[in-house]
């Protein structure tokens, strides 16, 4: 038997494609059940991203592939590679599209309001009144209406029917059917008005006119599209946060020499300088220098590794101590951080494209208000009611069932929604994360800067017997306050805490060991076991099993020693934030499970998850590992929601069902996620879930709604006893509803 799609396992090549013309989630639906139907190929496409991934067998190839797209109606190319840090490239193009789709709204808002108050207003209706509204809403319809007429165009061309053929079917037969009464009918001479009646009367629809309704549902569709669009513009910028984490130009050295060159210019066994502060330029091995990398936004290890000749180091991270030469090892698309990169861009185009509610109603809605109106023209007509009643009750089915509420049901409750959690600490990406929270049972939580504060802080001092605490603190703190490593920094912030520090003569780095000084007249030694050791400082055993408890507790023990004896341990660690314990227990209040998921040691985990009350450790991981864990757990039939701040979680975020960022944490984690929490408190995290499941209810009420009152006026428009003004006043009634109902968001409040 010949394999297909289905039974093909994996296929041996893969491909992304950028998909254009796409206007709603059944567009991606479509392209991706055209792709699907080739022999040997299976294929995803994300309407937020626009991109189609594909995996084909050796007989297909991208060209084949790139037709297809386009027989259904779609344009497709494989997108250039990612732009290098520092480097520019056409990323002004989506700018260009979000500014001709706001002036296009803004237009059609100034030129409808004074329509829609006109037909509304019956004292207003002044003489030729009508050929006003005709003049205001003829660039409204054609213009404005544009991106949803081409839209319906190509559906129609392939067969299919969308939202976009509603709308634009609803508001071209409202325009026509004014048109025809204008310069045909009786609607176009002197002193014609609306009047404002409430009775249900059957006409013939000569002396009506509908401008205000084909005006004001375009610039309602037009606005959602916008805020739409708005949302999908930042659909790449997590990538592009991972390629400005980079350093821009590195320090070569060419036989002495040290030359400094753009970084994509730096080839594998390149020799480069790292000076303290900066940025290892690329994956490499320490050739010379020893030093403390700051490697807490790539592996979430909160304490700095210790590097020396032999070691290897990953770009992006930071040399907090001395100089290192470096031997690159790995460069561009090779490295760690580019694989990073790719990681997000997996998971996000791995995310099933989300079908809206609205879409999902119109696949069946559409079809059957069209059946509905062309059924309602030749009953008329069977009948022998003449053409122009006929005509009117069919157009009158098109009107009514036209969404006008639809195109405010999604933005309206985003909006209010958004704002309110703005207020809160909250910020809400766009309605496709909405449906998961509902669903979400169990939460990852990444330790460090998500439930701990993500910085060293000293956290108990330990004097030996016969010492005293406040003067171990002062000695150790003044000799600490002259190093630049982050443990010395805790522990010397901690004695700036307690007073003042007293001055430091003959002080000196042992490097990766501690430090040397002379304070107050003694000769003071901080650091390890080894160097307190290797200056002939006798250590007692309770101070060892002090520093070694420590230890045992996930923290970092310092030593203390002078006069020939070791006189106590600072403990240092990266305190729990004090909310942490308060918000697991909310979690698990809304029925979540939690899971603690980090780069650090599982020591230092488990002391952690012990603190704030978490049963499940996932500790040394790293961060592929961090989105293997978040697929196994999705594997095992879980809605995951993962909570993170550092670049090593950012695959992750986009891999997991519901992704919140800590505002506190990296650009490119915040952009990963679909919930960013401003405050950088997790307990932010309760409120965030608790908001998104309340908007998404409210979003589900007013889709139901706005179908509702169309539902109902259908079978009296095709009964031929629809007045006008009942349908204004019904659509208009509709949407003042559905804002209504938004607005209850606005008392949406915090837990405690």
């Amino acid at each position: 038997m010949t394999p297909t799609a289905n039974s093909l396992p994996v296929a041996p090549h893969r491909i992304e494609l950028t998909i254009g013309g796409m206007t709603c989630a059944s567009c991606a639906a479509r392209i991706e059940k055209k792709l699907n139907r080739m022999e040997g190929v299976t294929a995803t496409v994300n309407y937020a991203t626009e991109k189609a991934t594909v995996r084909y067998a050796d007989e297909v190839t991208p060209e084949d592939l790139i037709a297809t797209v386009e027989k259904t109606g779609y344009t497709a190319v494989v997108p250039p590679p990612p732009t290098p840090a520092g480097t520019t490239g056409p990323a002004a193009e989506p700018a260009d599209e979000l500014r001709g789709l706001r002036t296009r709204l803004w237009v059609s808002v100034a030129l409808t309001v004074p329509v829609i108050l006109l037909a509304m207003v019956p004292a207003w209706q002044f003489t030729y009144w009508q050929w006003l509204s005709l003049t205001l809403a003829a660039p409204v319809v054609v213009y404005g209406g544009l991106p949803f007429h081409r839209a319906a165009w190509i559906n129609l061309r392939h067969g299919a029917a969308t939202m976009d053929t509603l709308v634009s079917l609803g508001t071209l037969a409202a325009f026509g059917w004014s048109l025809w009464a204008l310069f045909l009918g009786d609607a176009g001479m002197p002193g014609m008005t609306h009047p404002f009646r409430l009775d249900i009367t059957r006409t013939d629809g000569a002396g009506n006119i509908y401008l205000e309704a084909a005006a004001g549902v375009t610039v309602f569709i037009l606005a959602g599209r916008y805020f739409e669009a708005r949302s999908k513009r930042t659909a790449g910028a997590a990538l592009r946060a991972l390629l400005e984490l980079g350093a821009r130009d590195v320090a070569v050295l060419r036989g002495d020499v040290e030359t400094r060159i753009p970084v994509d210019q730096l080839a594998v066994g390149d020799r480069f300088v790292v000076r303290p502060g900066e940025k290892v330029a690329t994956d490499g091995v320490v050739d010379e220098g020893t030093s403390a990398v700051d490697a807490s936004m790539l592996t979430g290890e909160s304490v700095p590794v210790e590097v020396g000749p032999g070691d290897t180091v990953v770009g992006a991270t930071v040399n907090a101590g001395g100089r290192l030469v470096v031997t690159a090892t790995r460069v561009g698309a090779d490295t760690q951080l580019a694989q990073m990169a790719k990681l997000v861009e997996q998971a996000q185009s791995g995310k099933a494209a989300v079908q809206r509610l609205a879409d999902r109603i119109s696949g069946v809605f559409v079809p059957i208000v069209i059946a509905l109106a062309a059924g309602t023209l030749g009953w008329w007509l069977g009948t022998g009611a003449g053409p122009t009643a006929a005509f009117t009750a069919a157009v009158a089915v098109l009107i009514i069932a036209c969404p006008c509420a639809l195109g405010l049901a999604t933005p309206t409750a985003l909006l209010v929604g958004t704002g309110r959690g703005a207020q809160l600490g909250i910020l809400i990406k766009g309605p496709e994360m909405l449906e998961s929270t509902r669903q979400v049972d169990t939460v990852v939580l990444d330790k460090t800067g998500t439930v701990t504060t993500g910085r060293m802080t000293l956290v108990d001092v330990l004097p030996a017997q016969g010492v005293d605490r406040t003067e171990l603190l002062r000695l150790a703190g003044a000799l600490e306050a002259g190093s630049e490593h982050p443990v010395a920094r805790a522990v010397a912030a901690g004695a700036a805490e307690a007073g003042a520090l007293p001055p430091v003569t003959g002080f000196a780095n042992a490097e990766g060991l501690g430090v040397t000084g002379t304070v107050d007249g003694r000769e003071v030694v901080v650091g390890r076991l080894r160097l307190l050791r290797e200056r002939g400082l006798d250590v007692p055993e309770e101070v060892v099993r002090a520093a070694g408890d420590a230890e045992a507790a996930g923290r970092t023990a310092v030593l203390a020693g002078w006069d020939g004896r070791a006189r106590g341990v600072l403990a240092v660690a990266d305190a729990v934030k004090p909310t942490s314990r308060a918000a697991i227990d909310g979690l698990r209040g809304l029925g979540l499970k939690p899971v603690l998921l980090t780069g650090d040691n599982a020591t230092v985990a488990r002391a952690v998850a012990a603190e704030v009350g978490i049963d499940e450790v996932i500790a040394e991981v790293l961060p592929a590992d961090k989105v293997d864990v978040v697929r196994r757990l999705q594997g095992e039939g879980r809605t995951v929601a993962m909570v993170g701040d550092g670049v090593n979680d950012a695959a992750a975020l986009a891999q997991a069902d519901l992704g919140l960022a800590m505002g506190t944490g990296t650009d490119v984690a915040i952009e990963a996620a679909d919930l960013t929490l401003v405050r950088g408190d997790l307990t932010a995290a309760v409120d965030a879930i608790r908001l998104s499941r309340r908007t998404l209810a409210i979003i589900k009420g007013n889709l139901f709604w706005a179908f509702a009152y169309n539902l109902a006026a259908l079978p009296l428009a095709a009964a031929g006893l629809l007045n006008p003004m009942i349908a204004g006043a019904a659509m208009a009634f509709s949407s003042v509803f559905v804002v209504a109902n938004s607005l209850r968001l606005r008392g949406f409040r915090p837990v405690g």
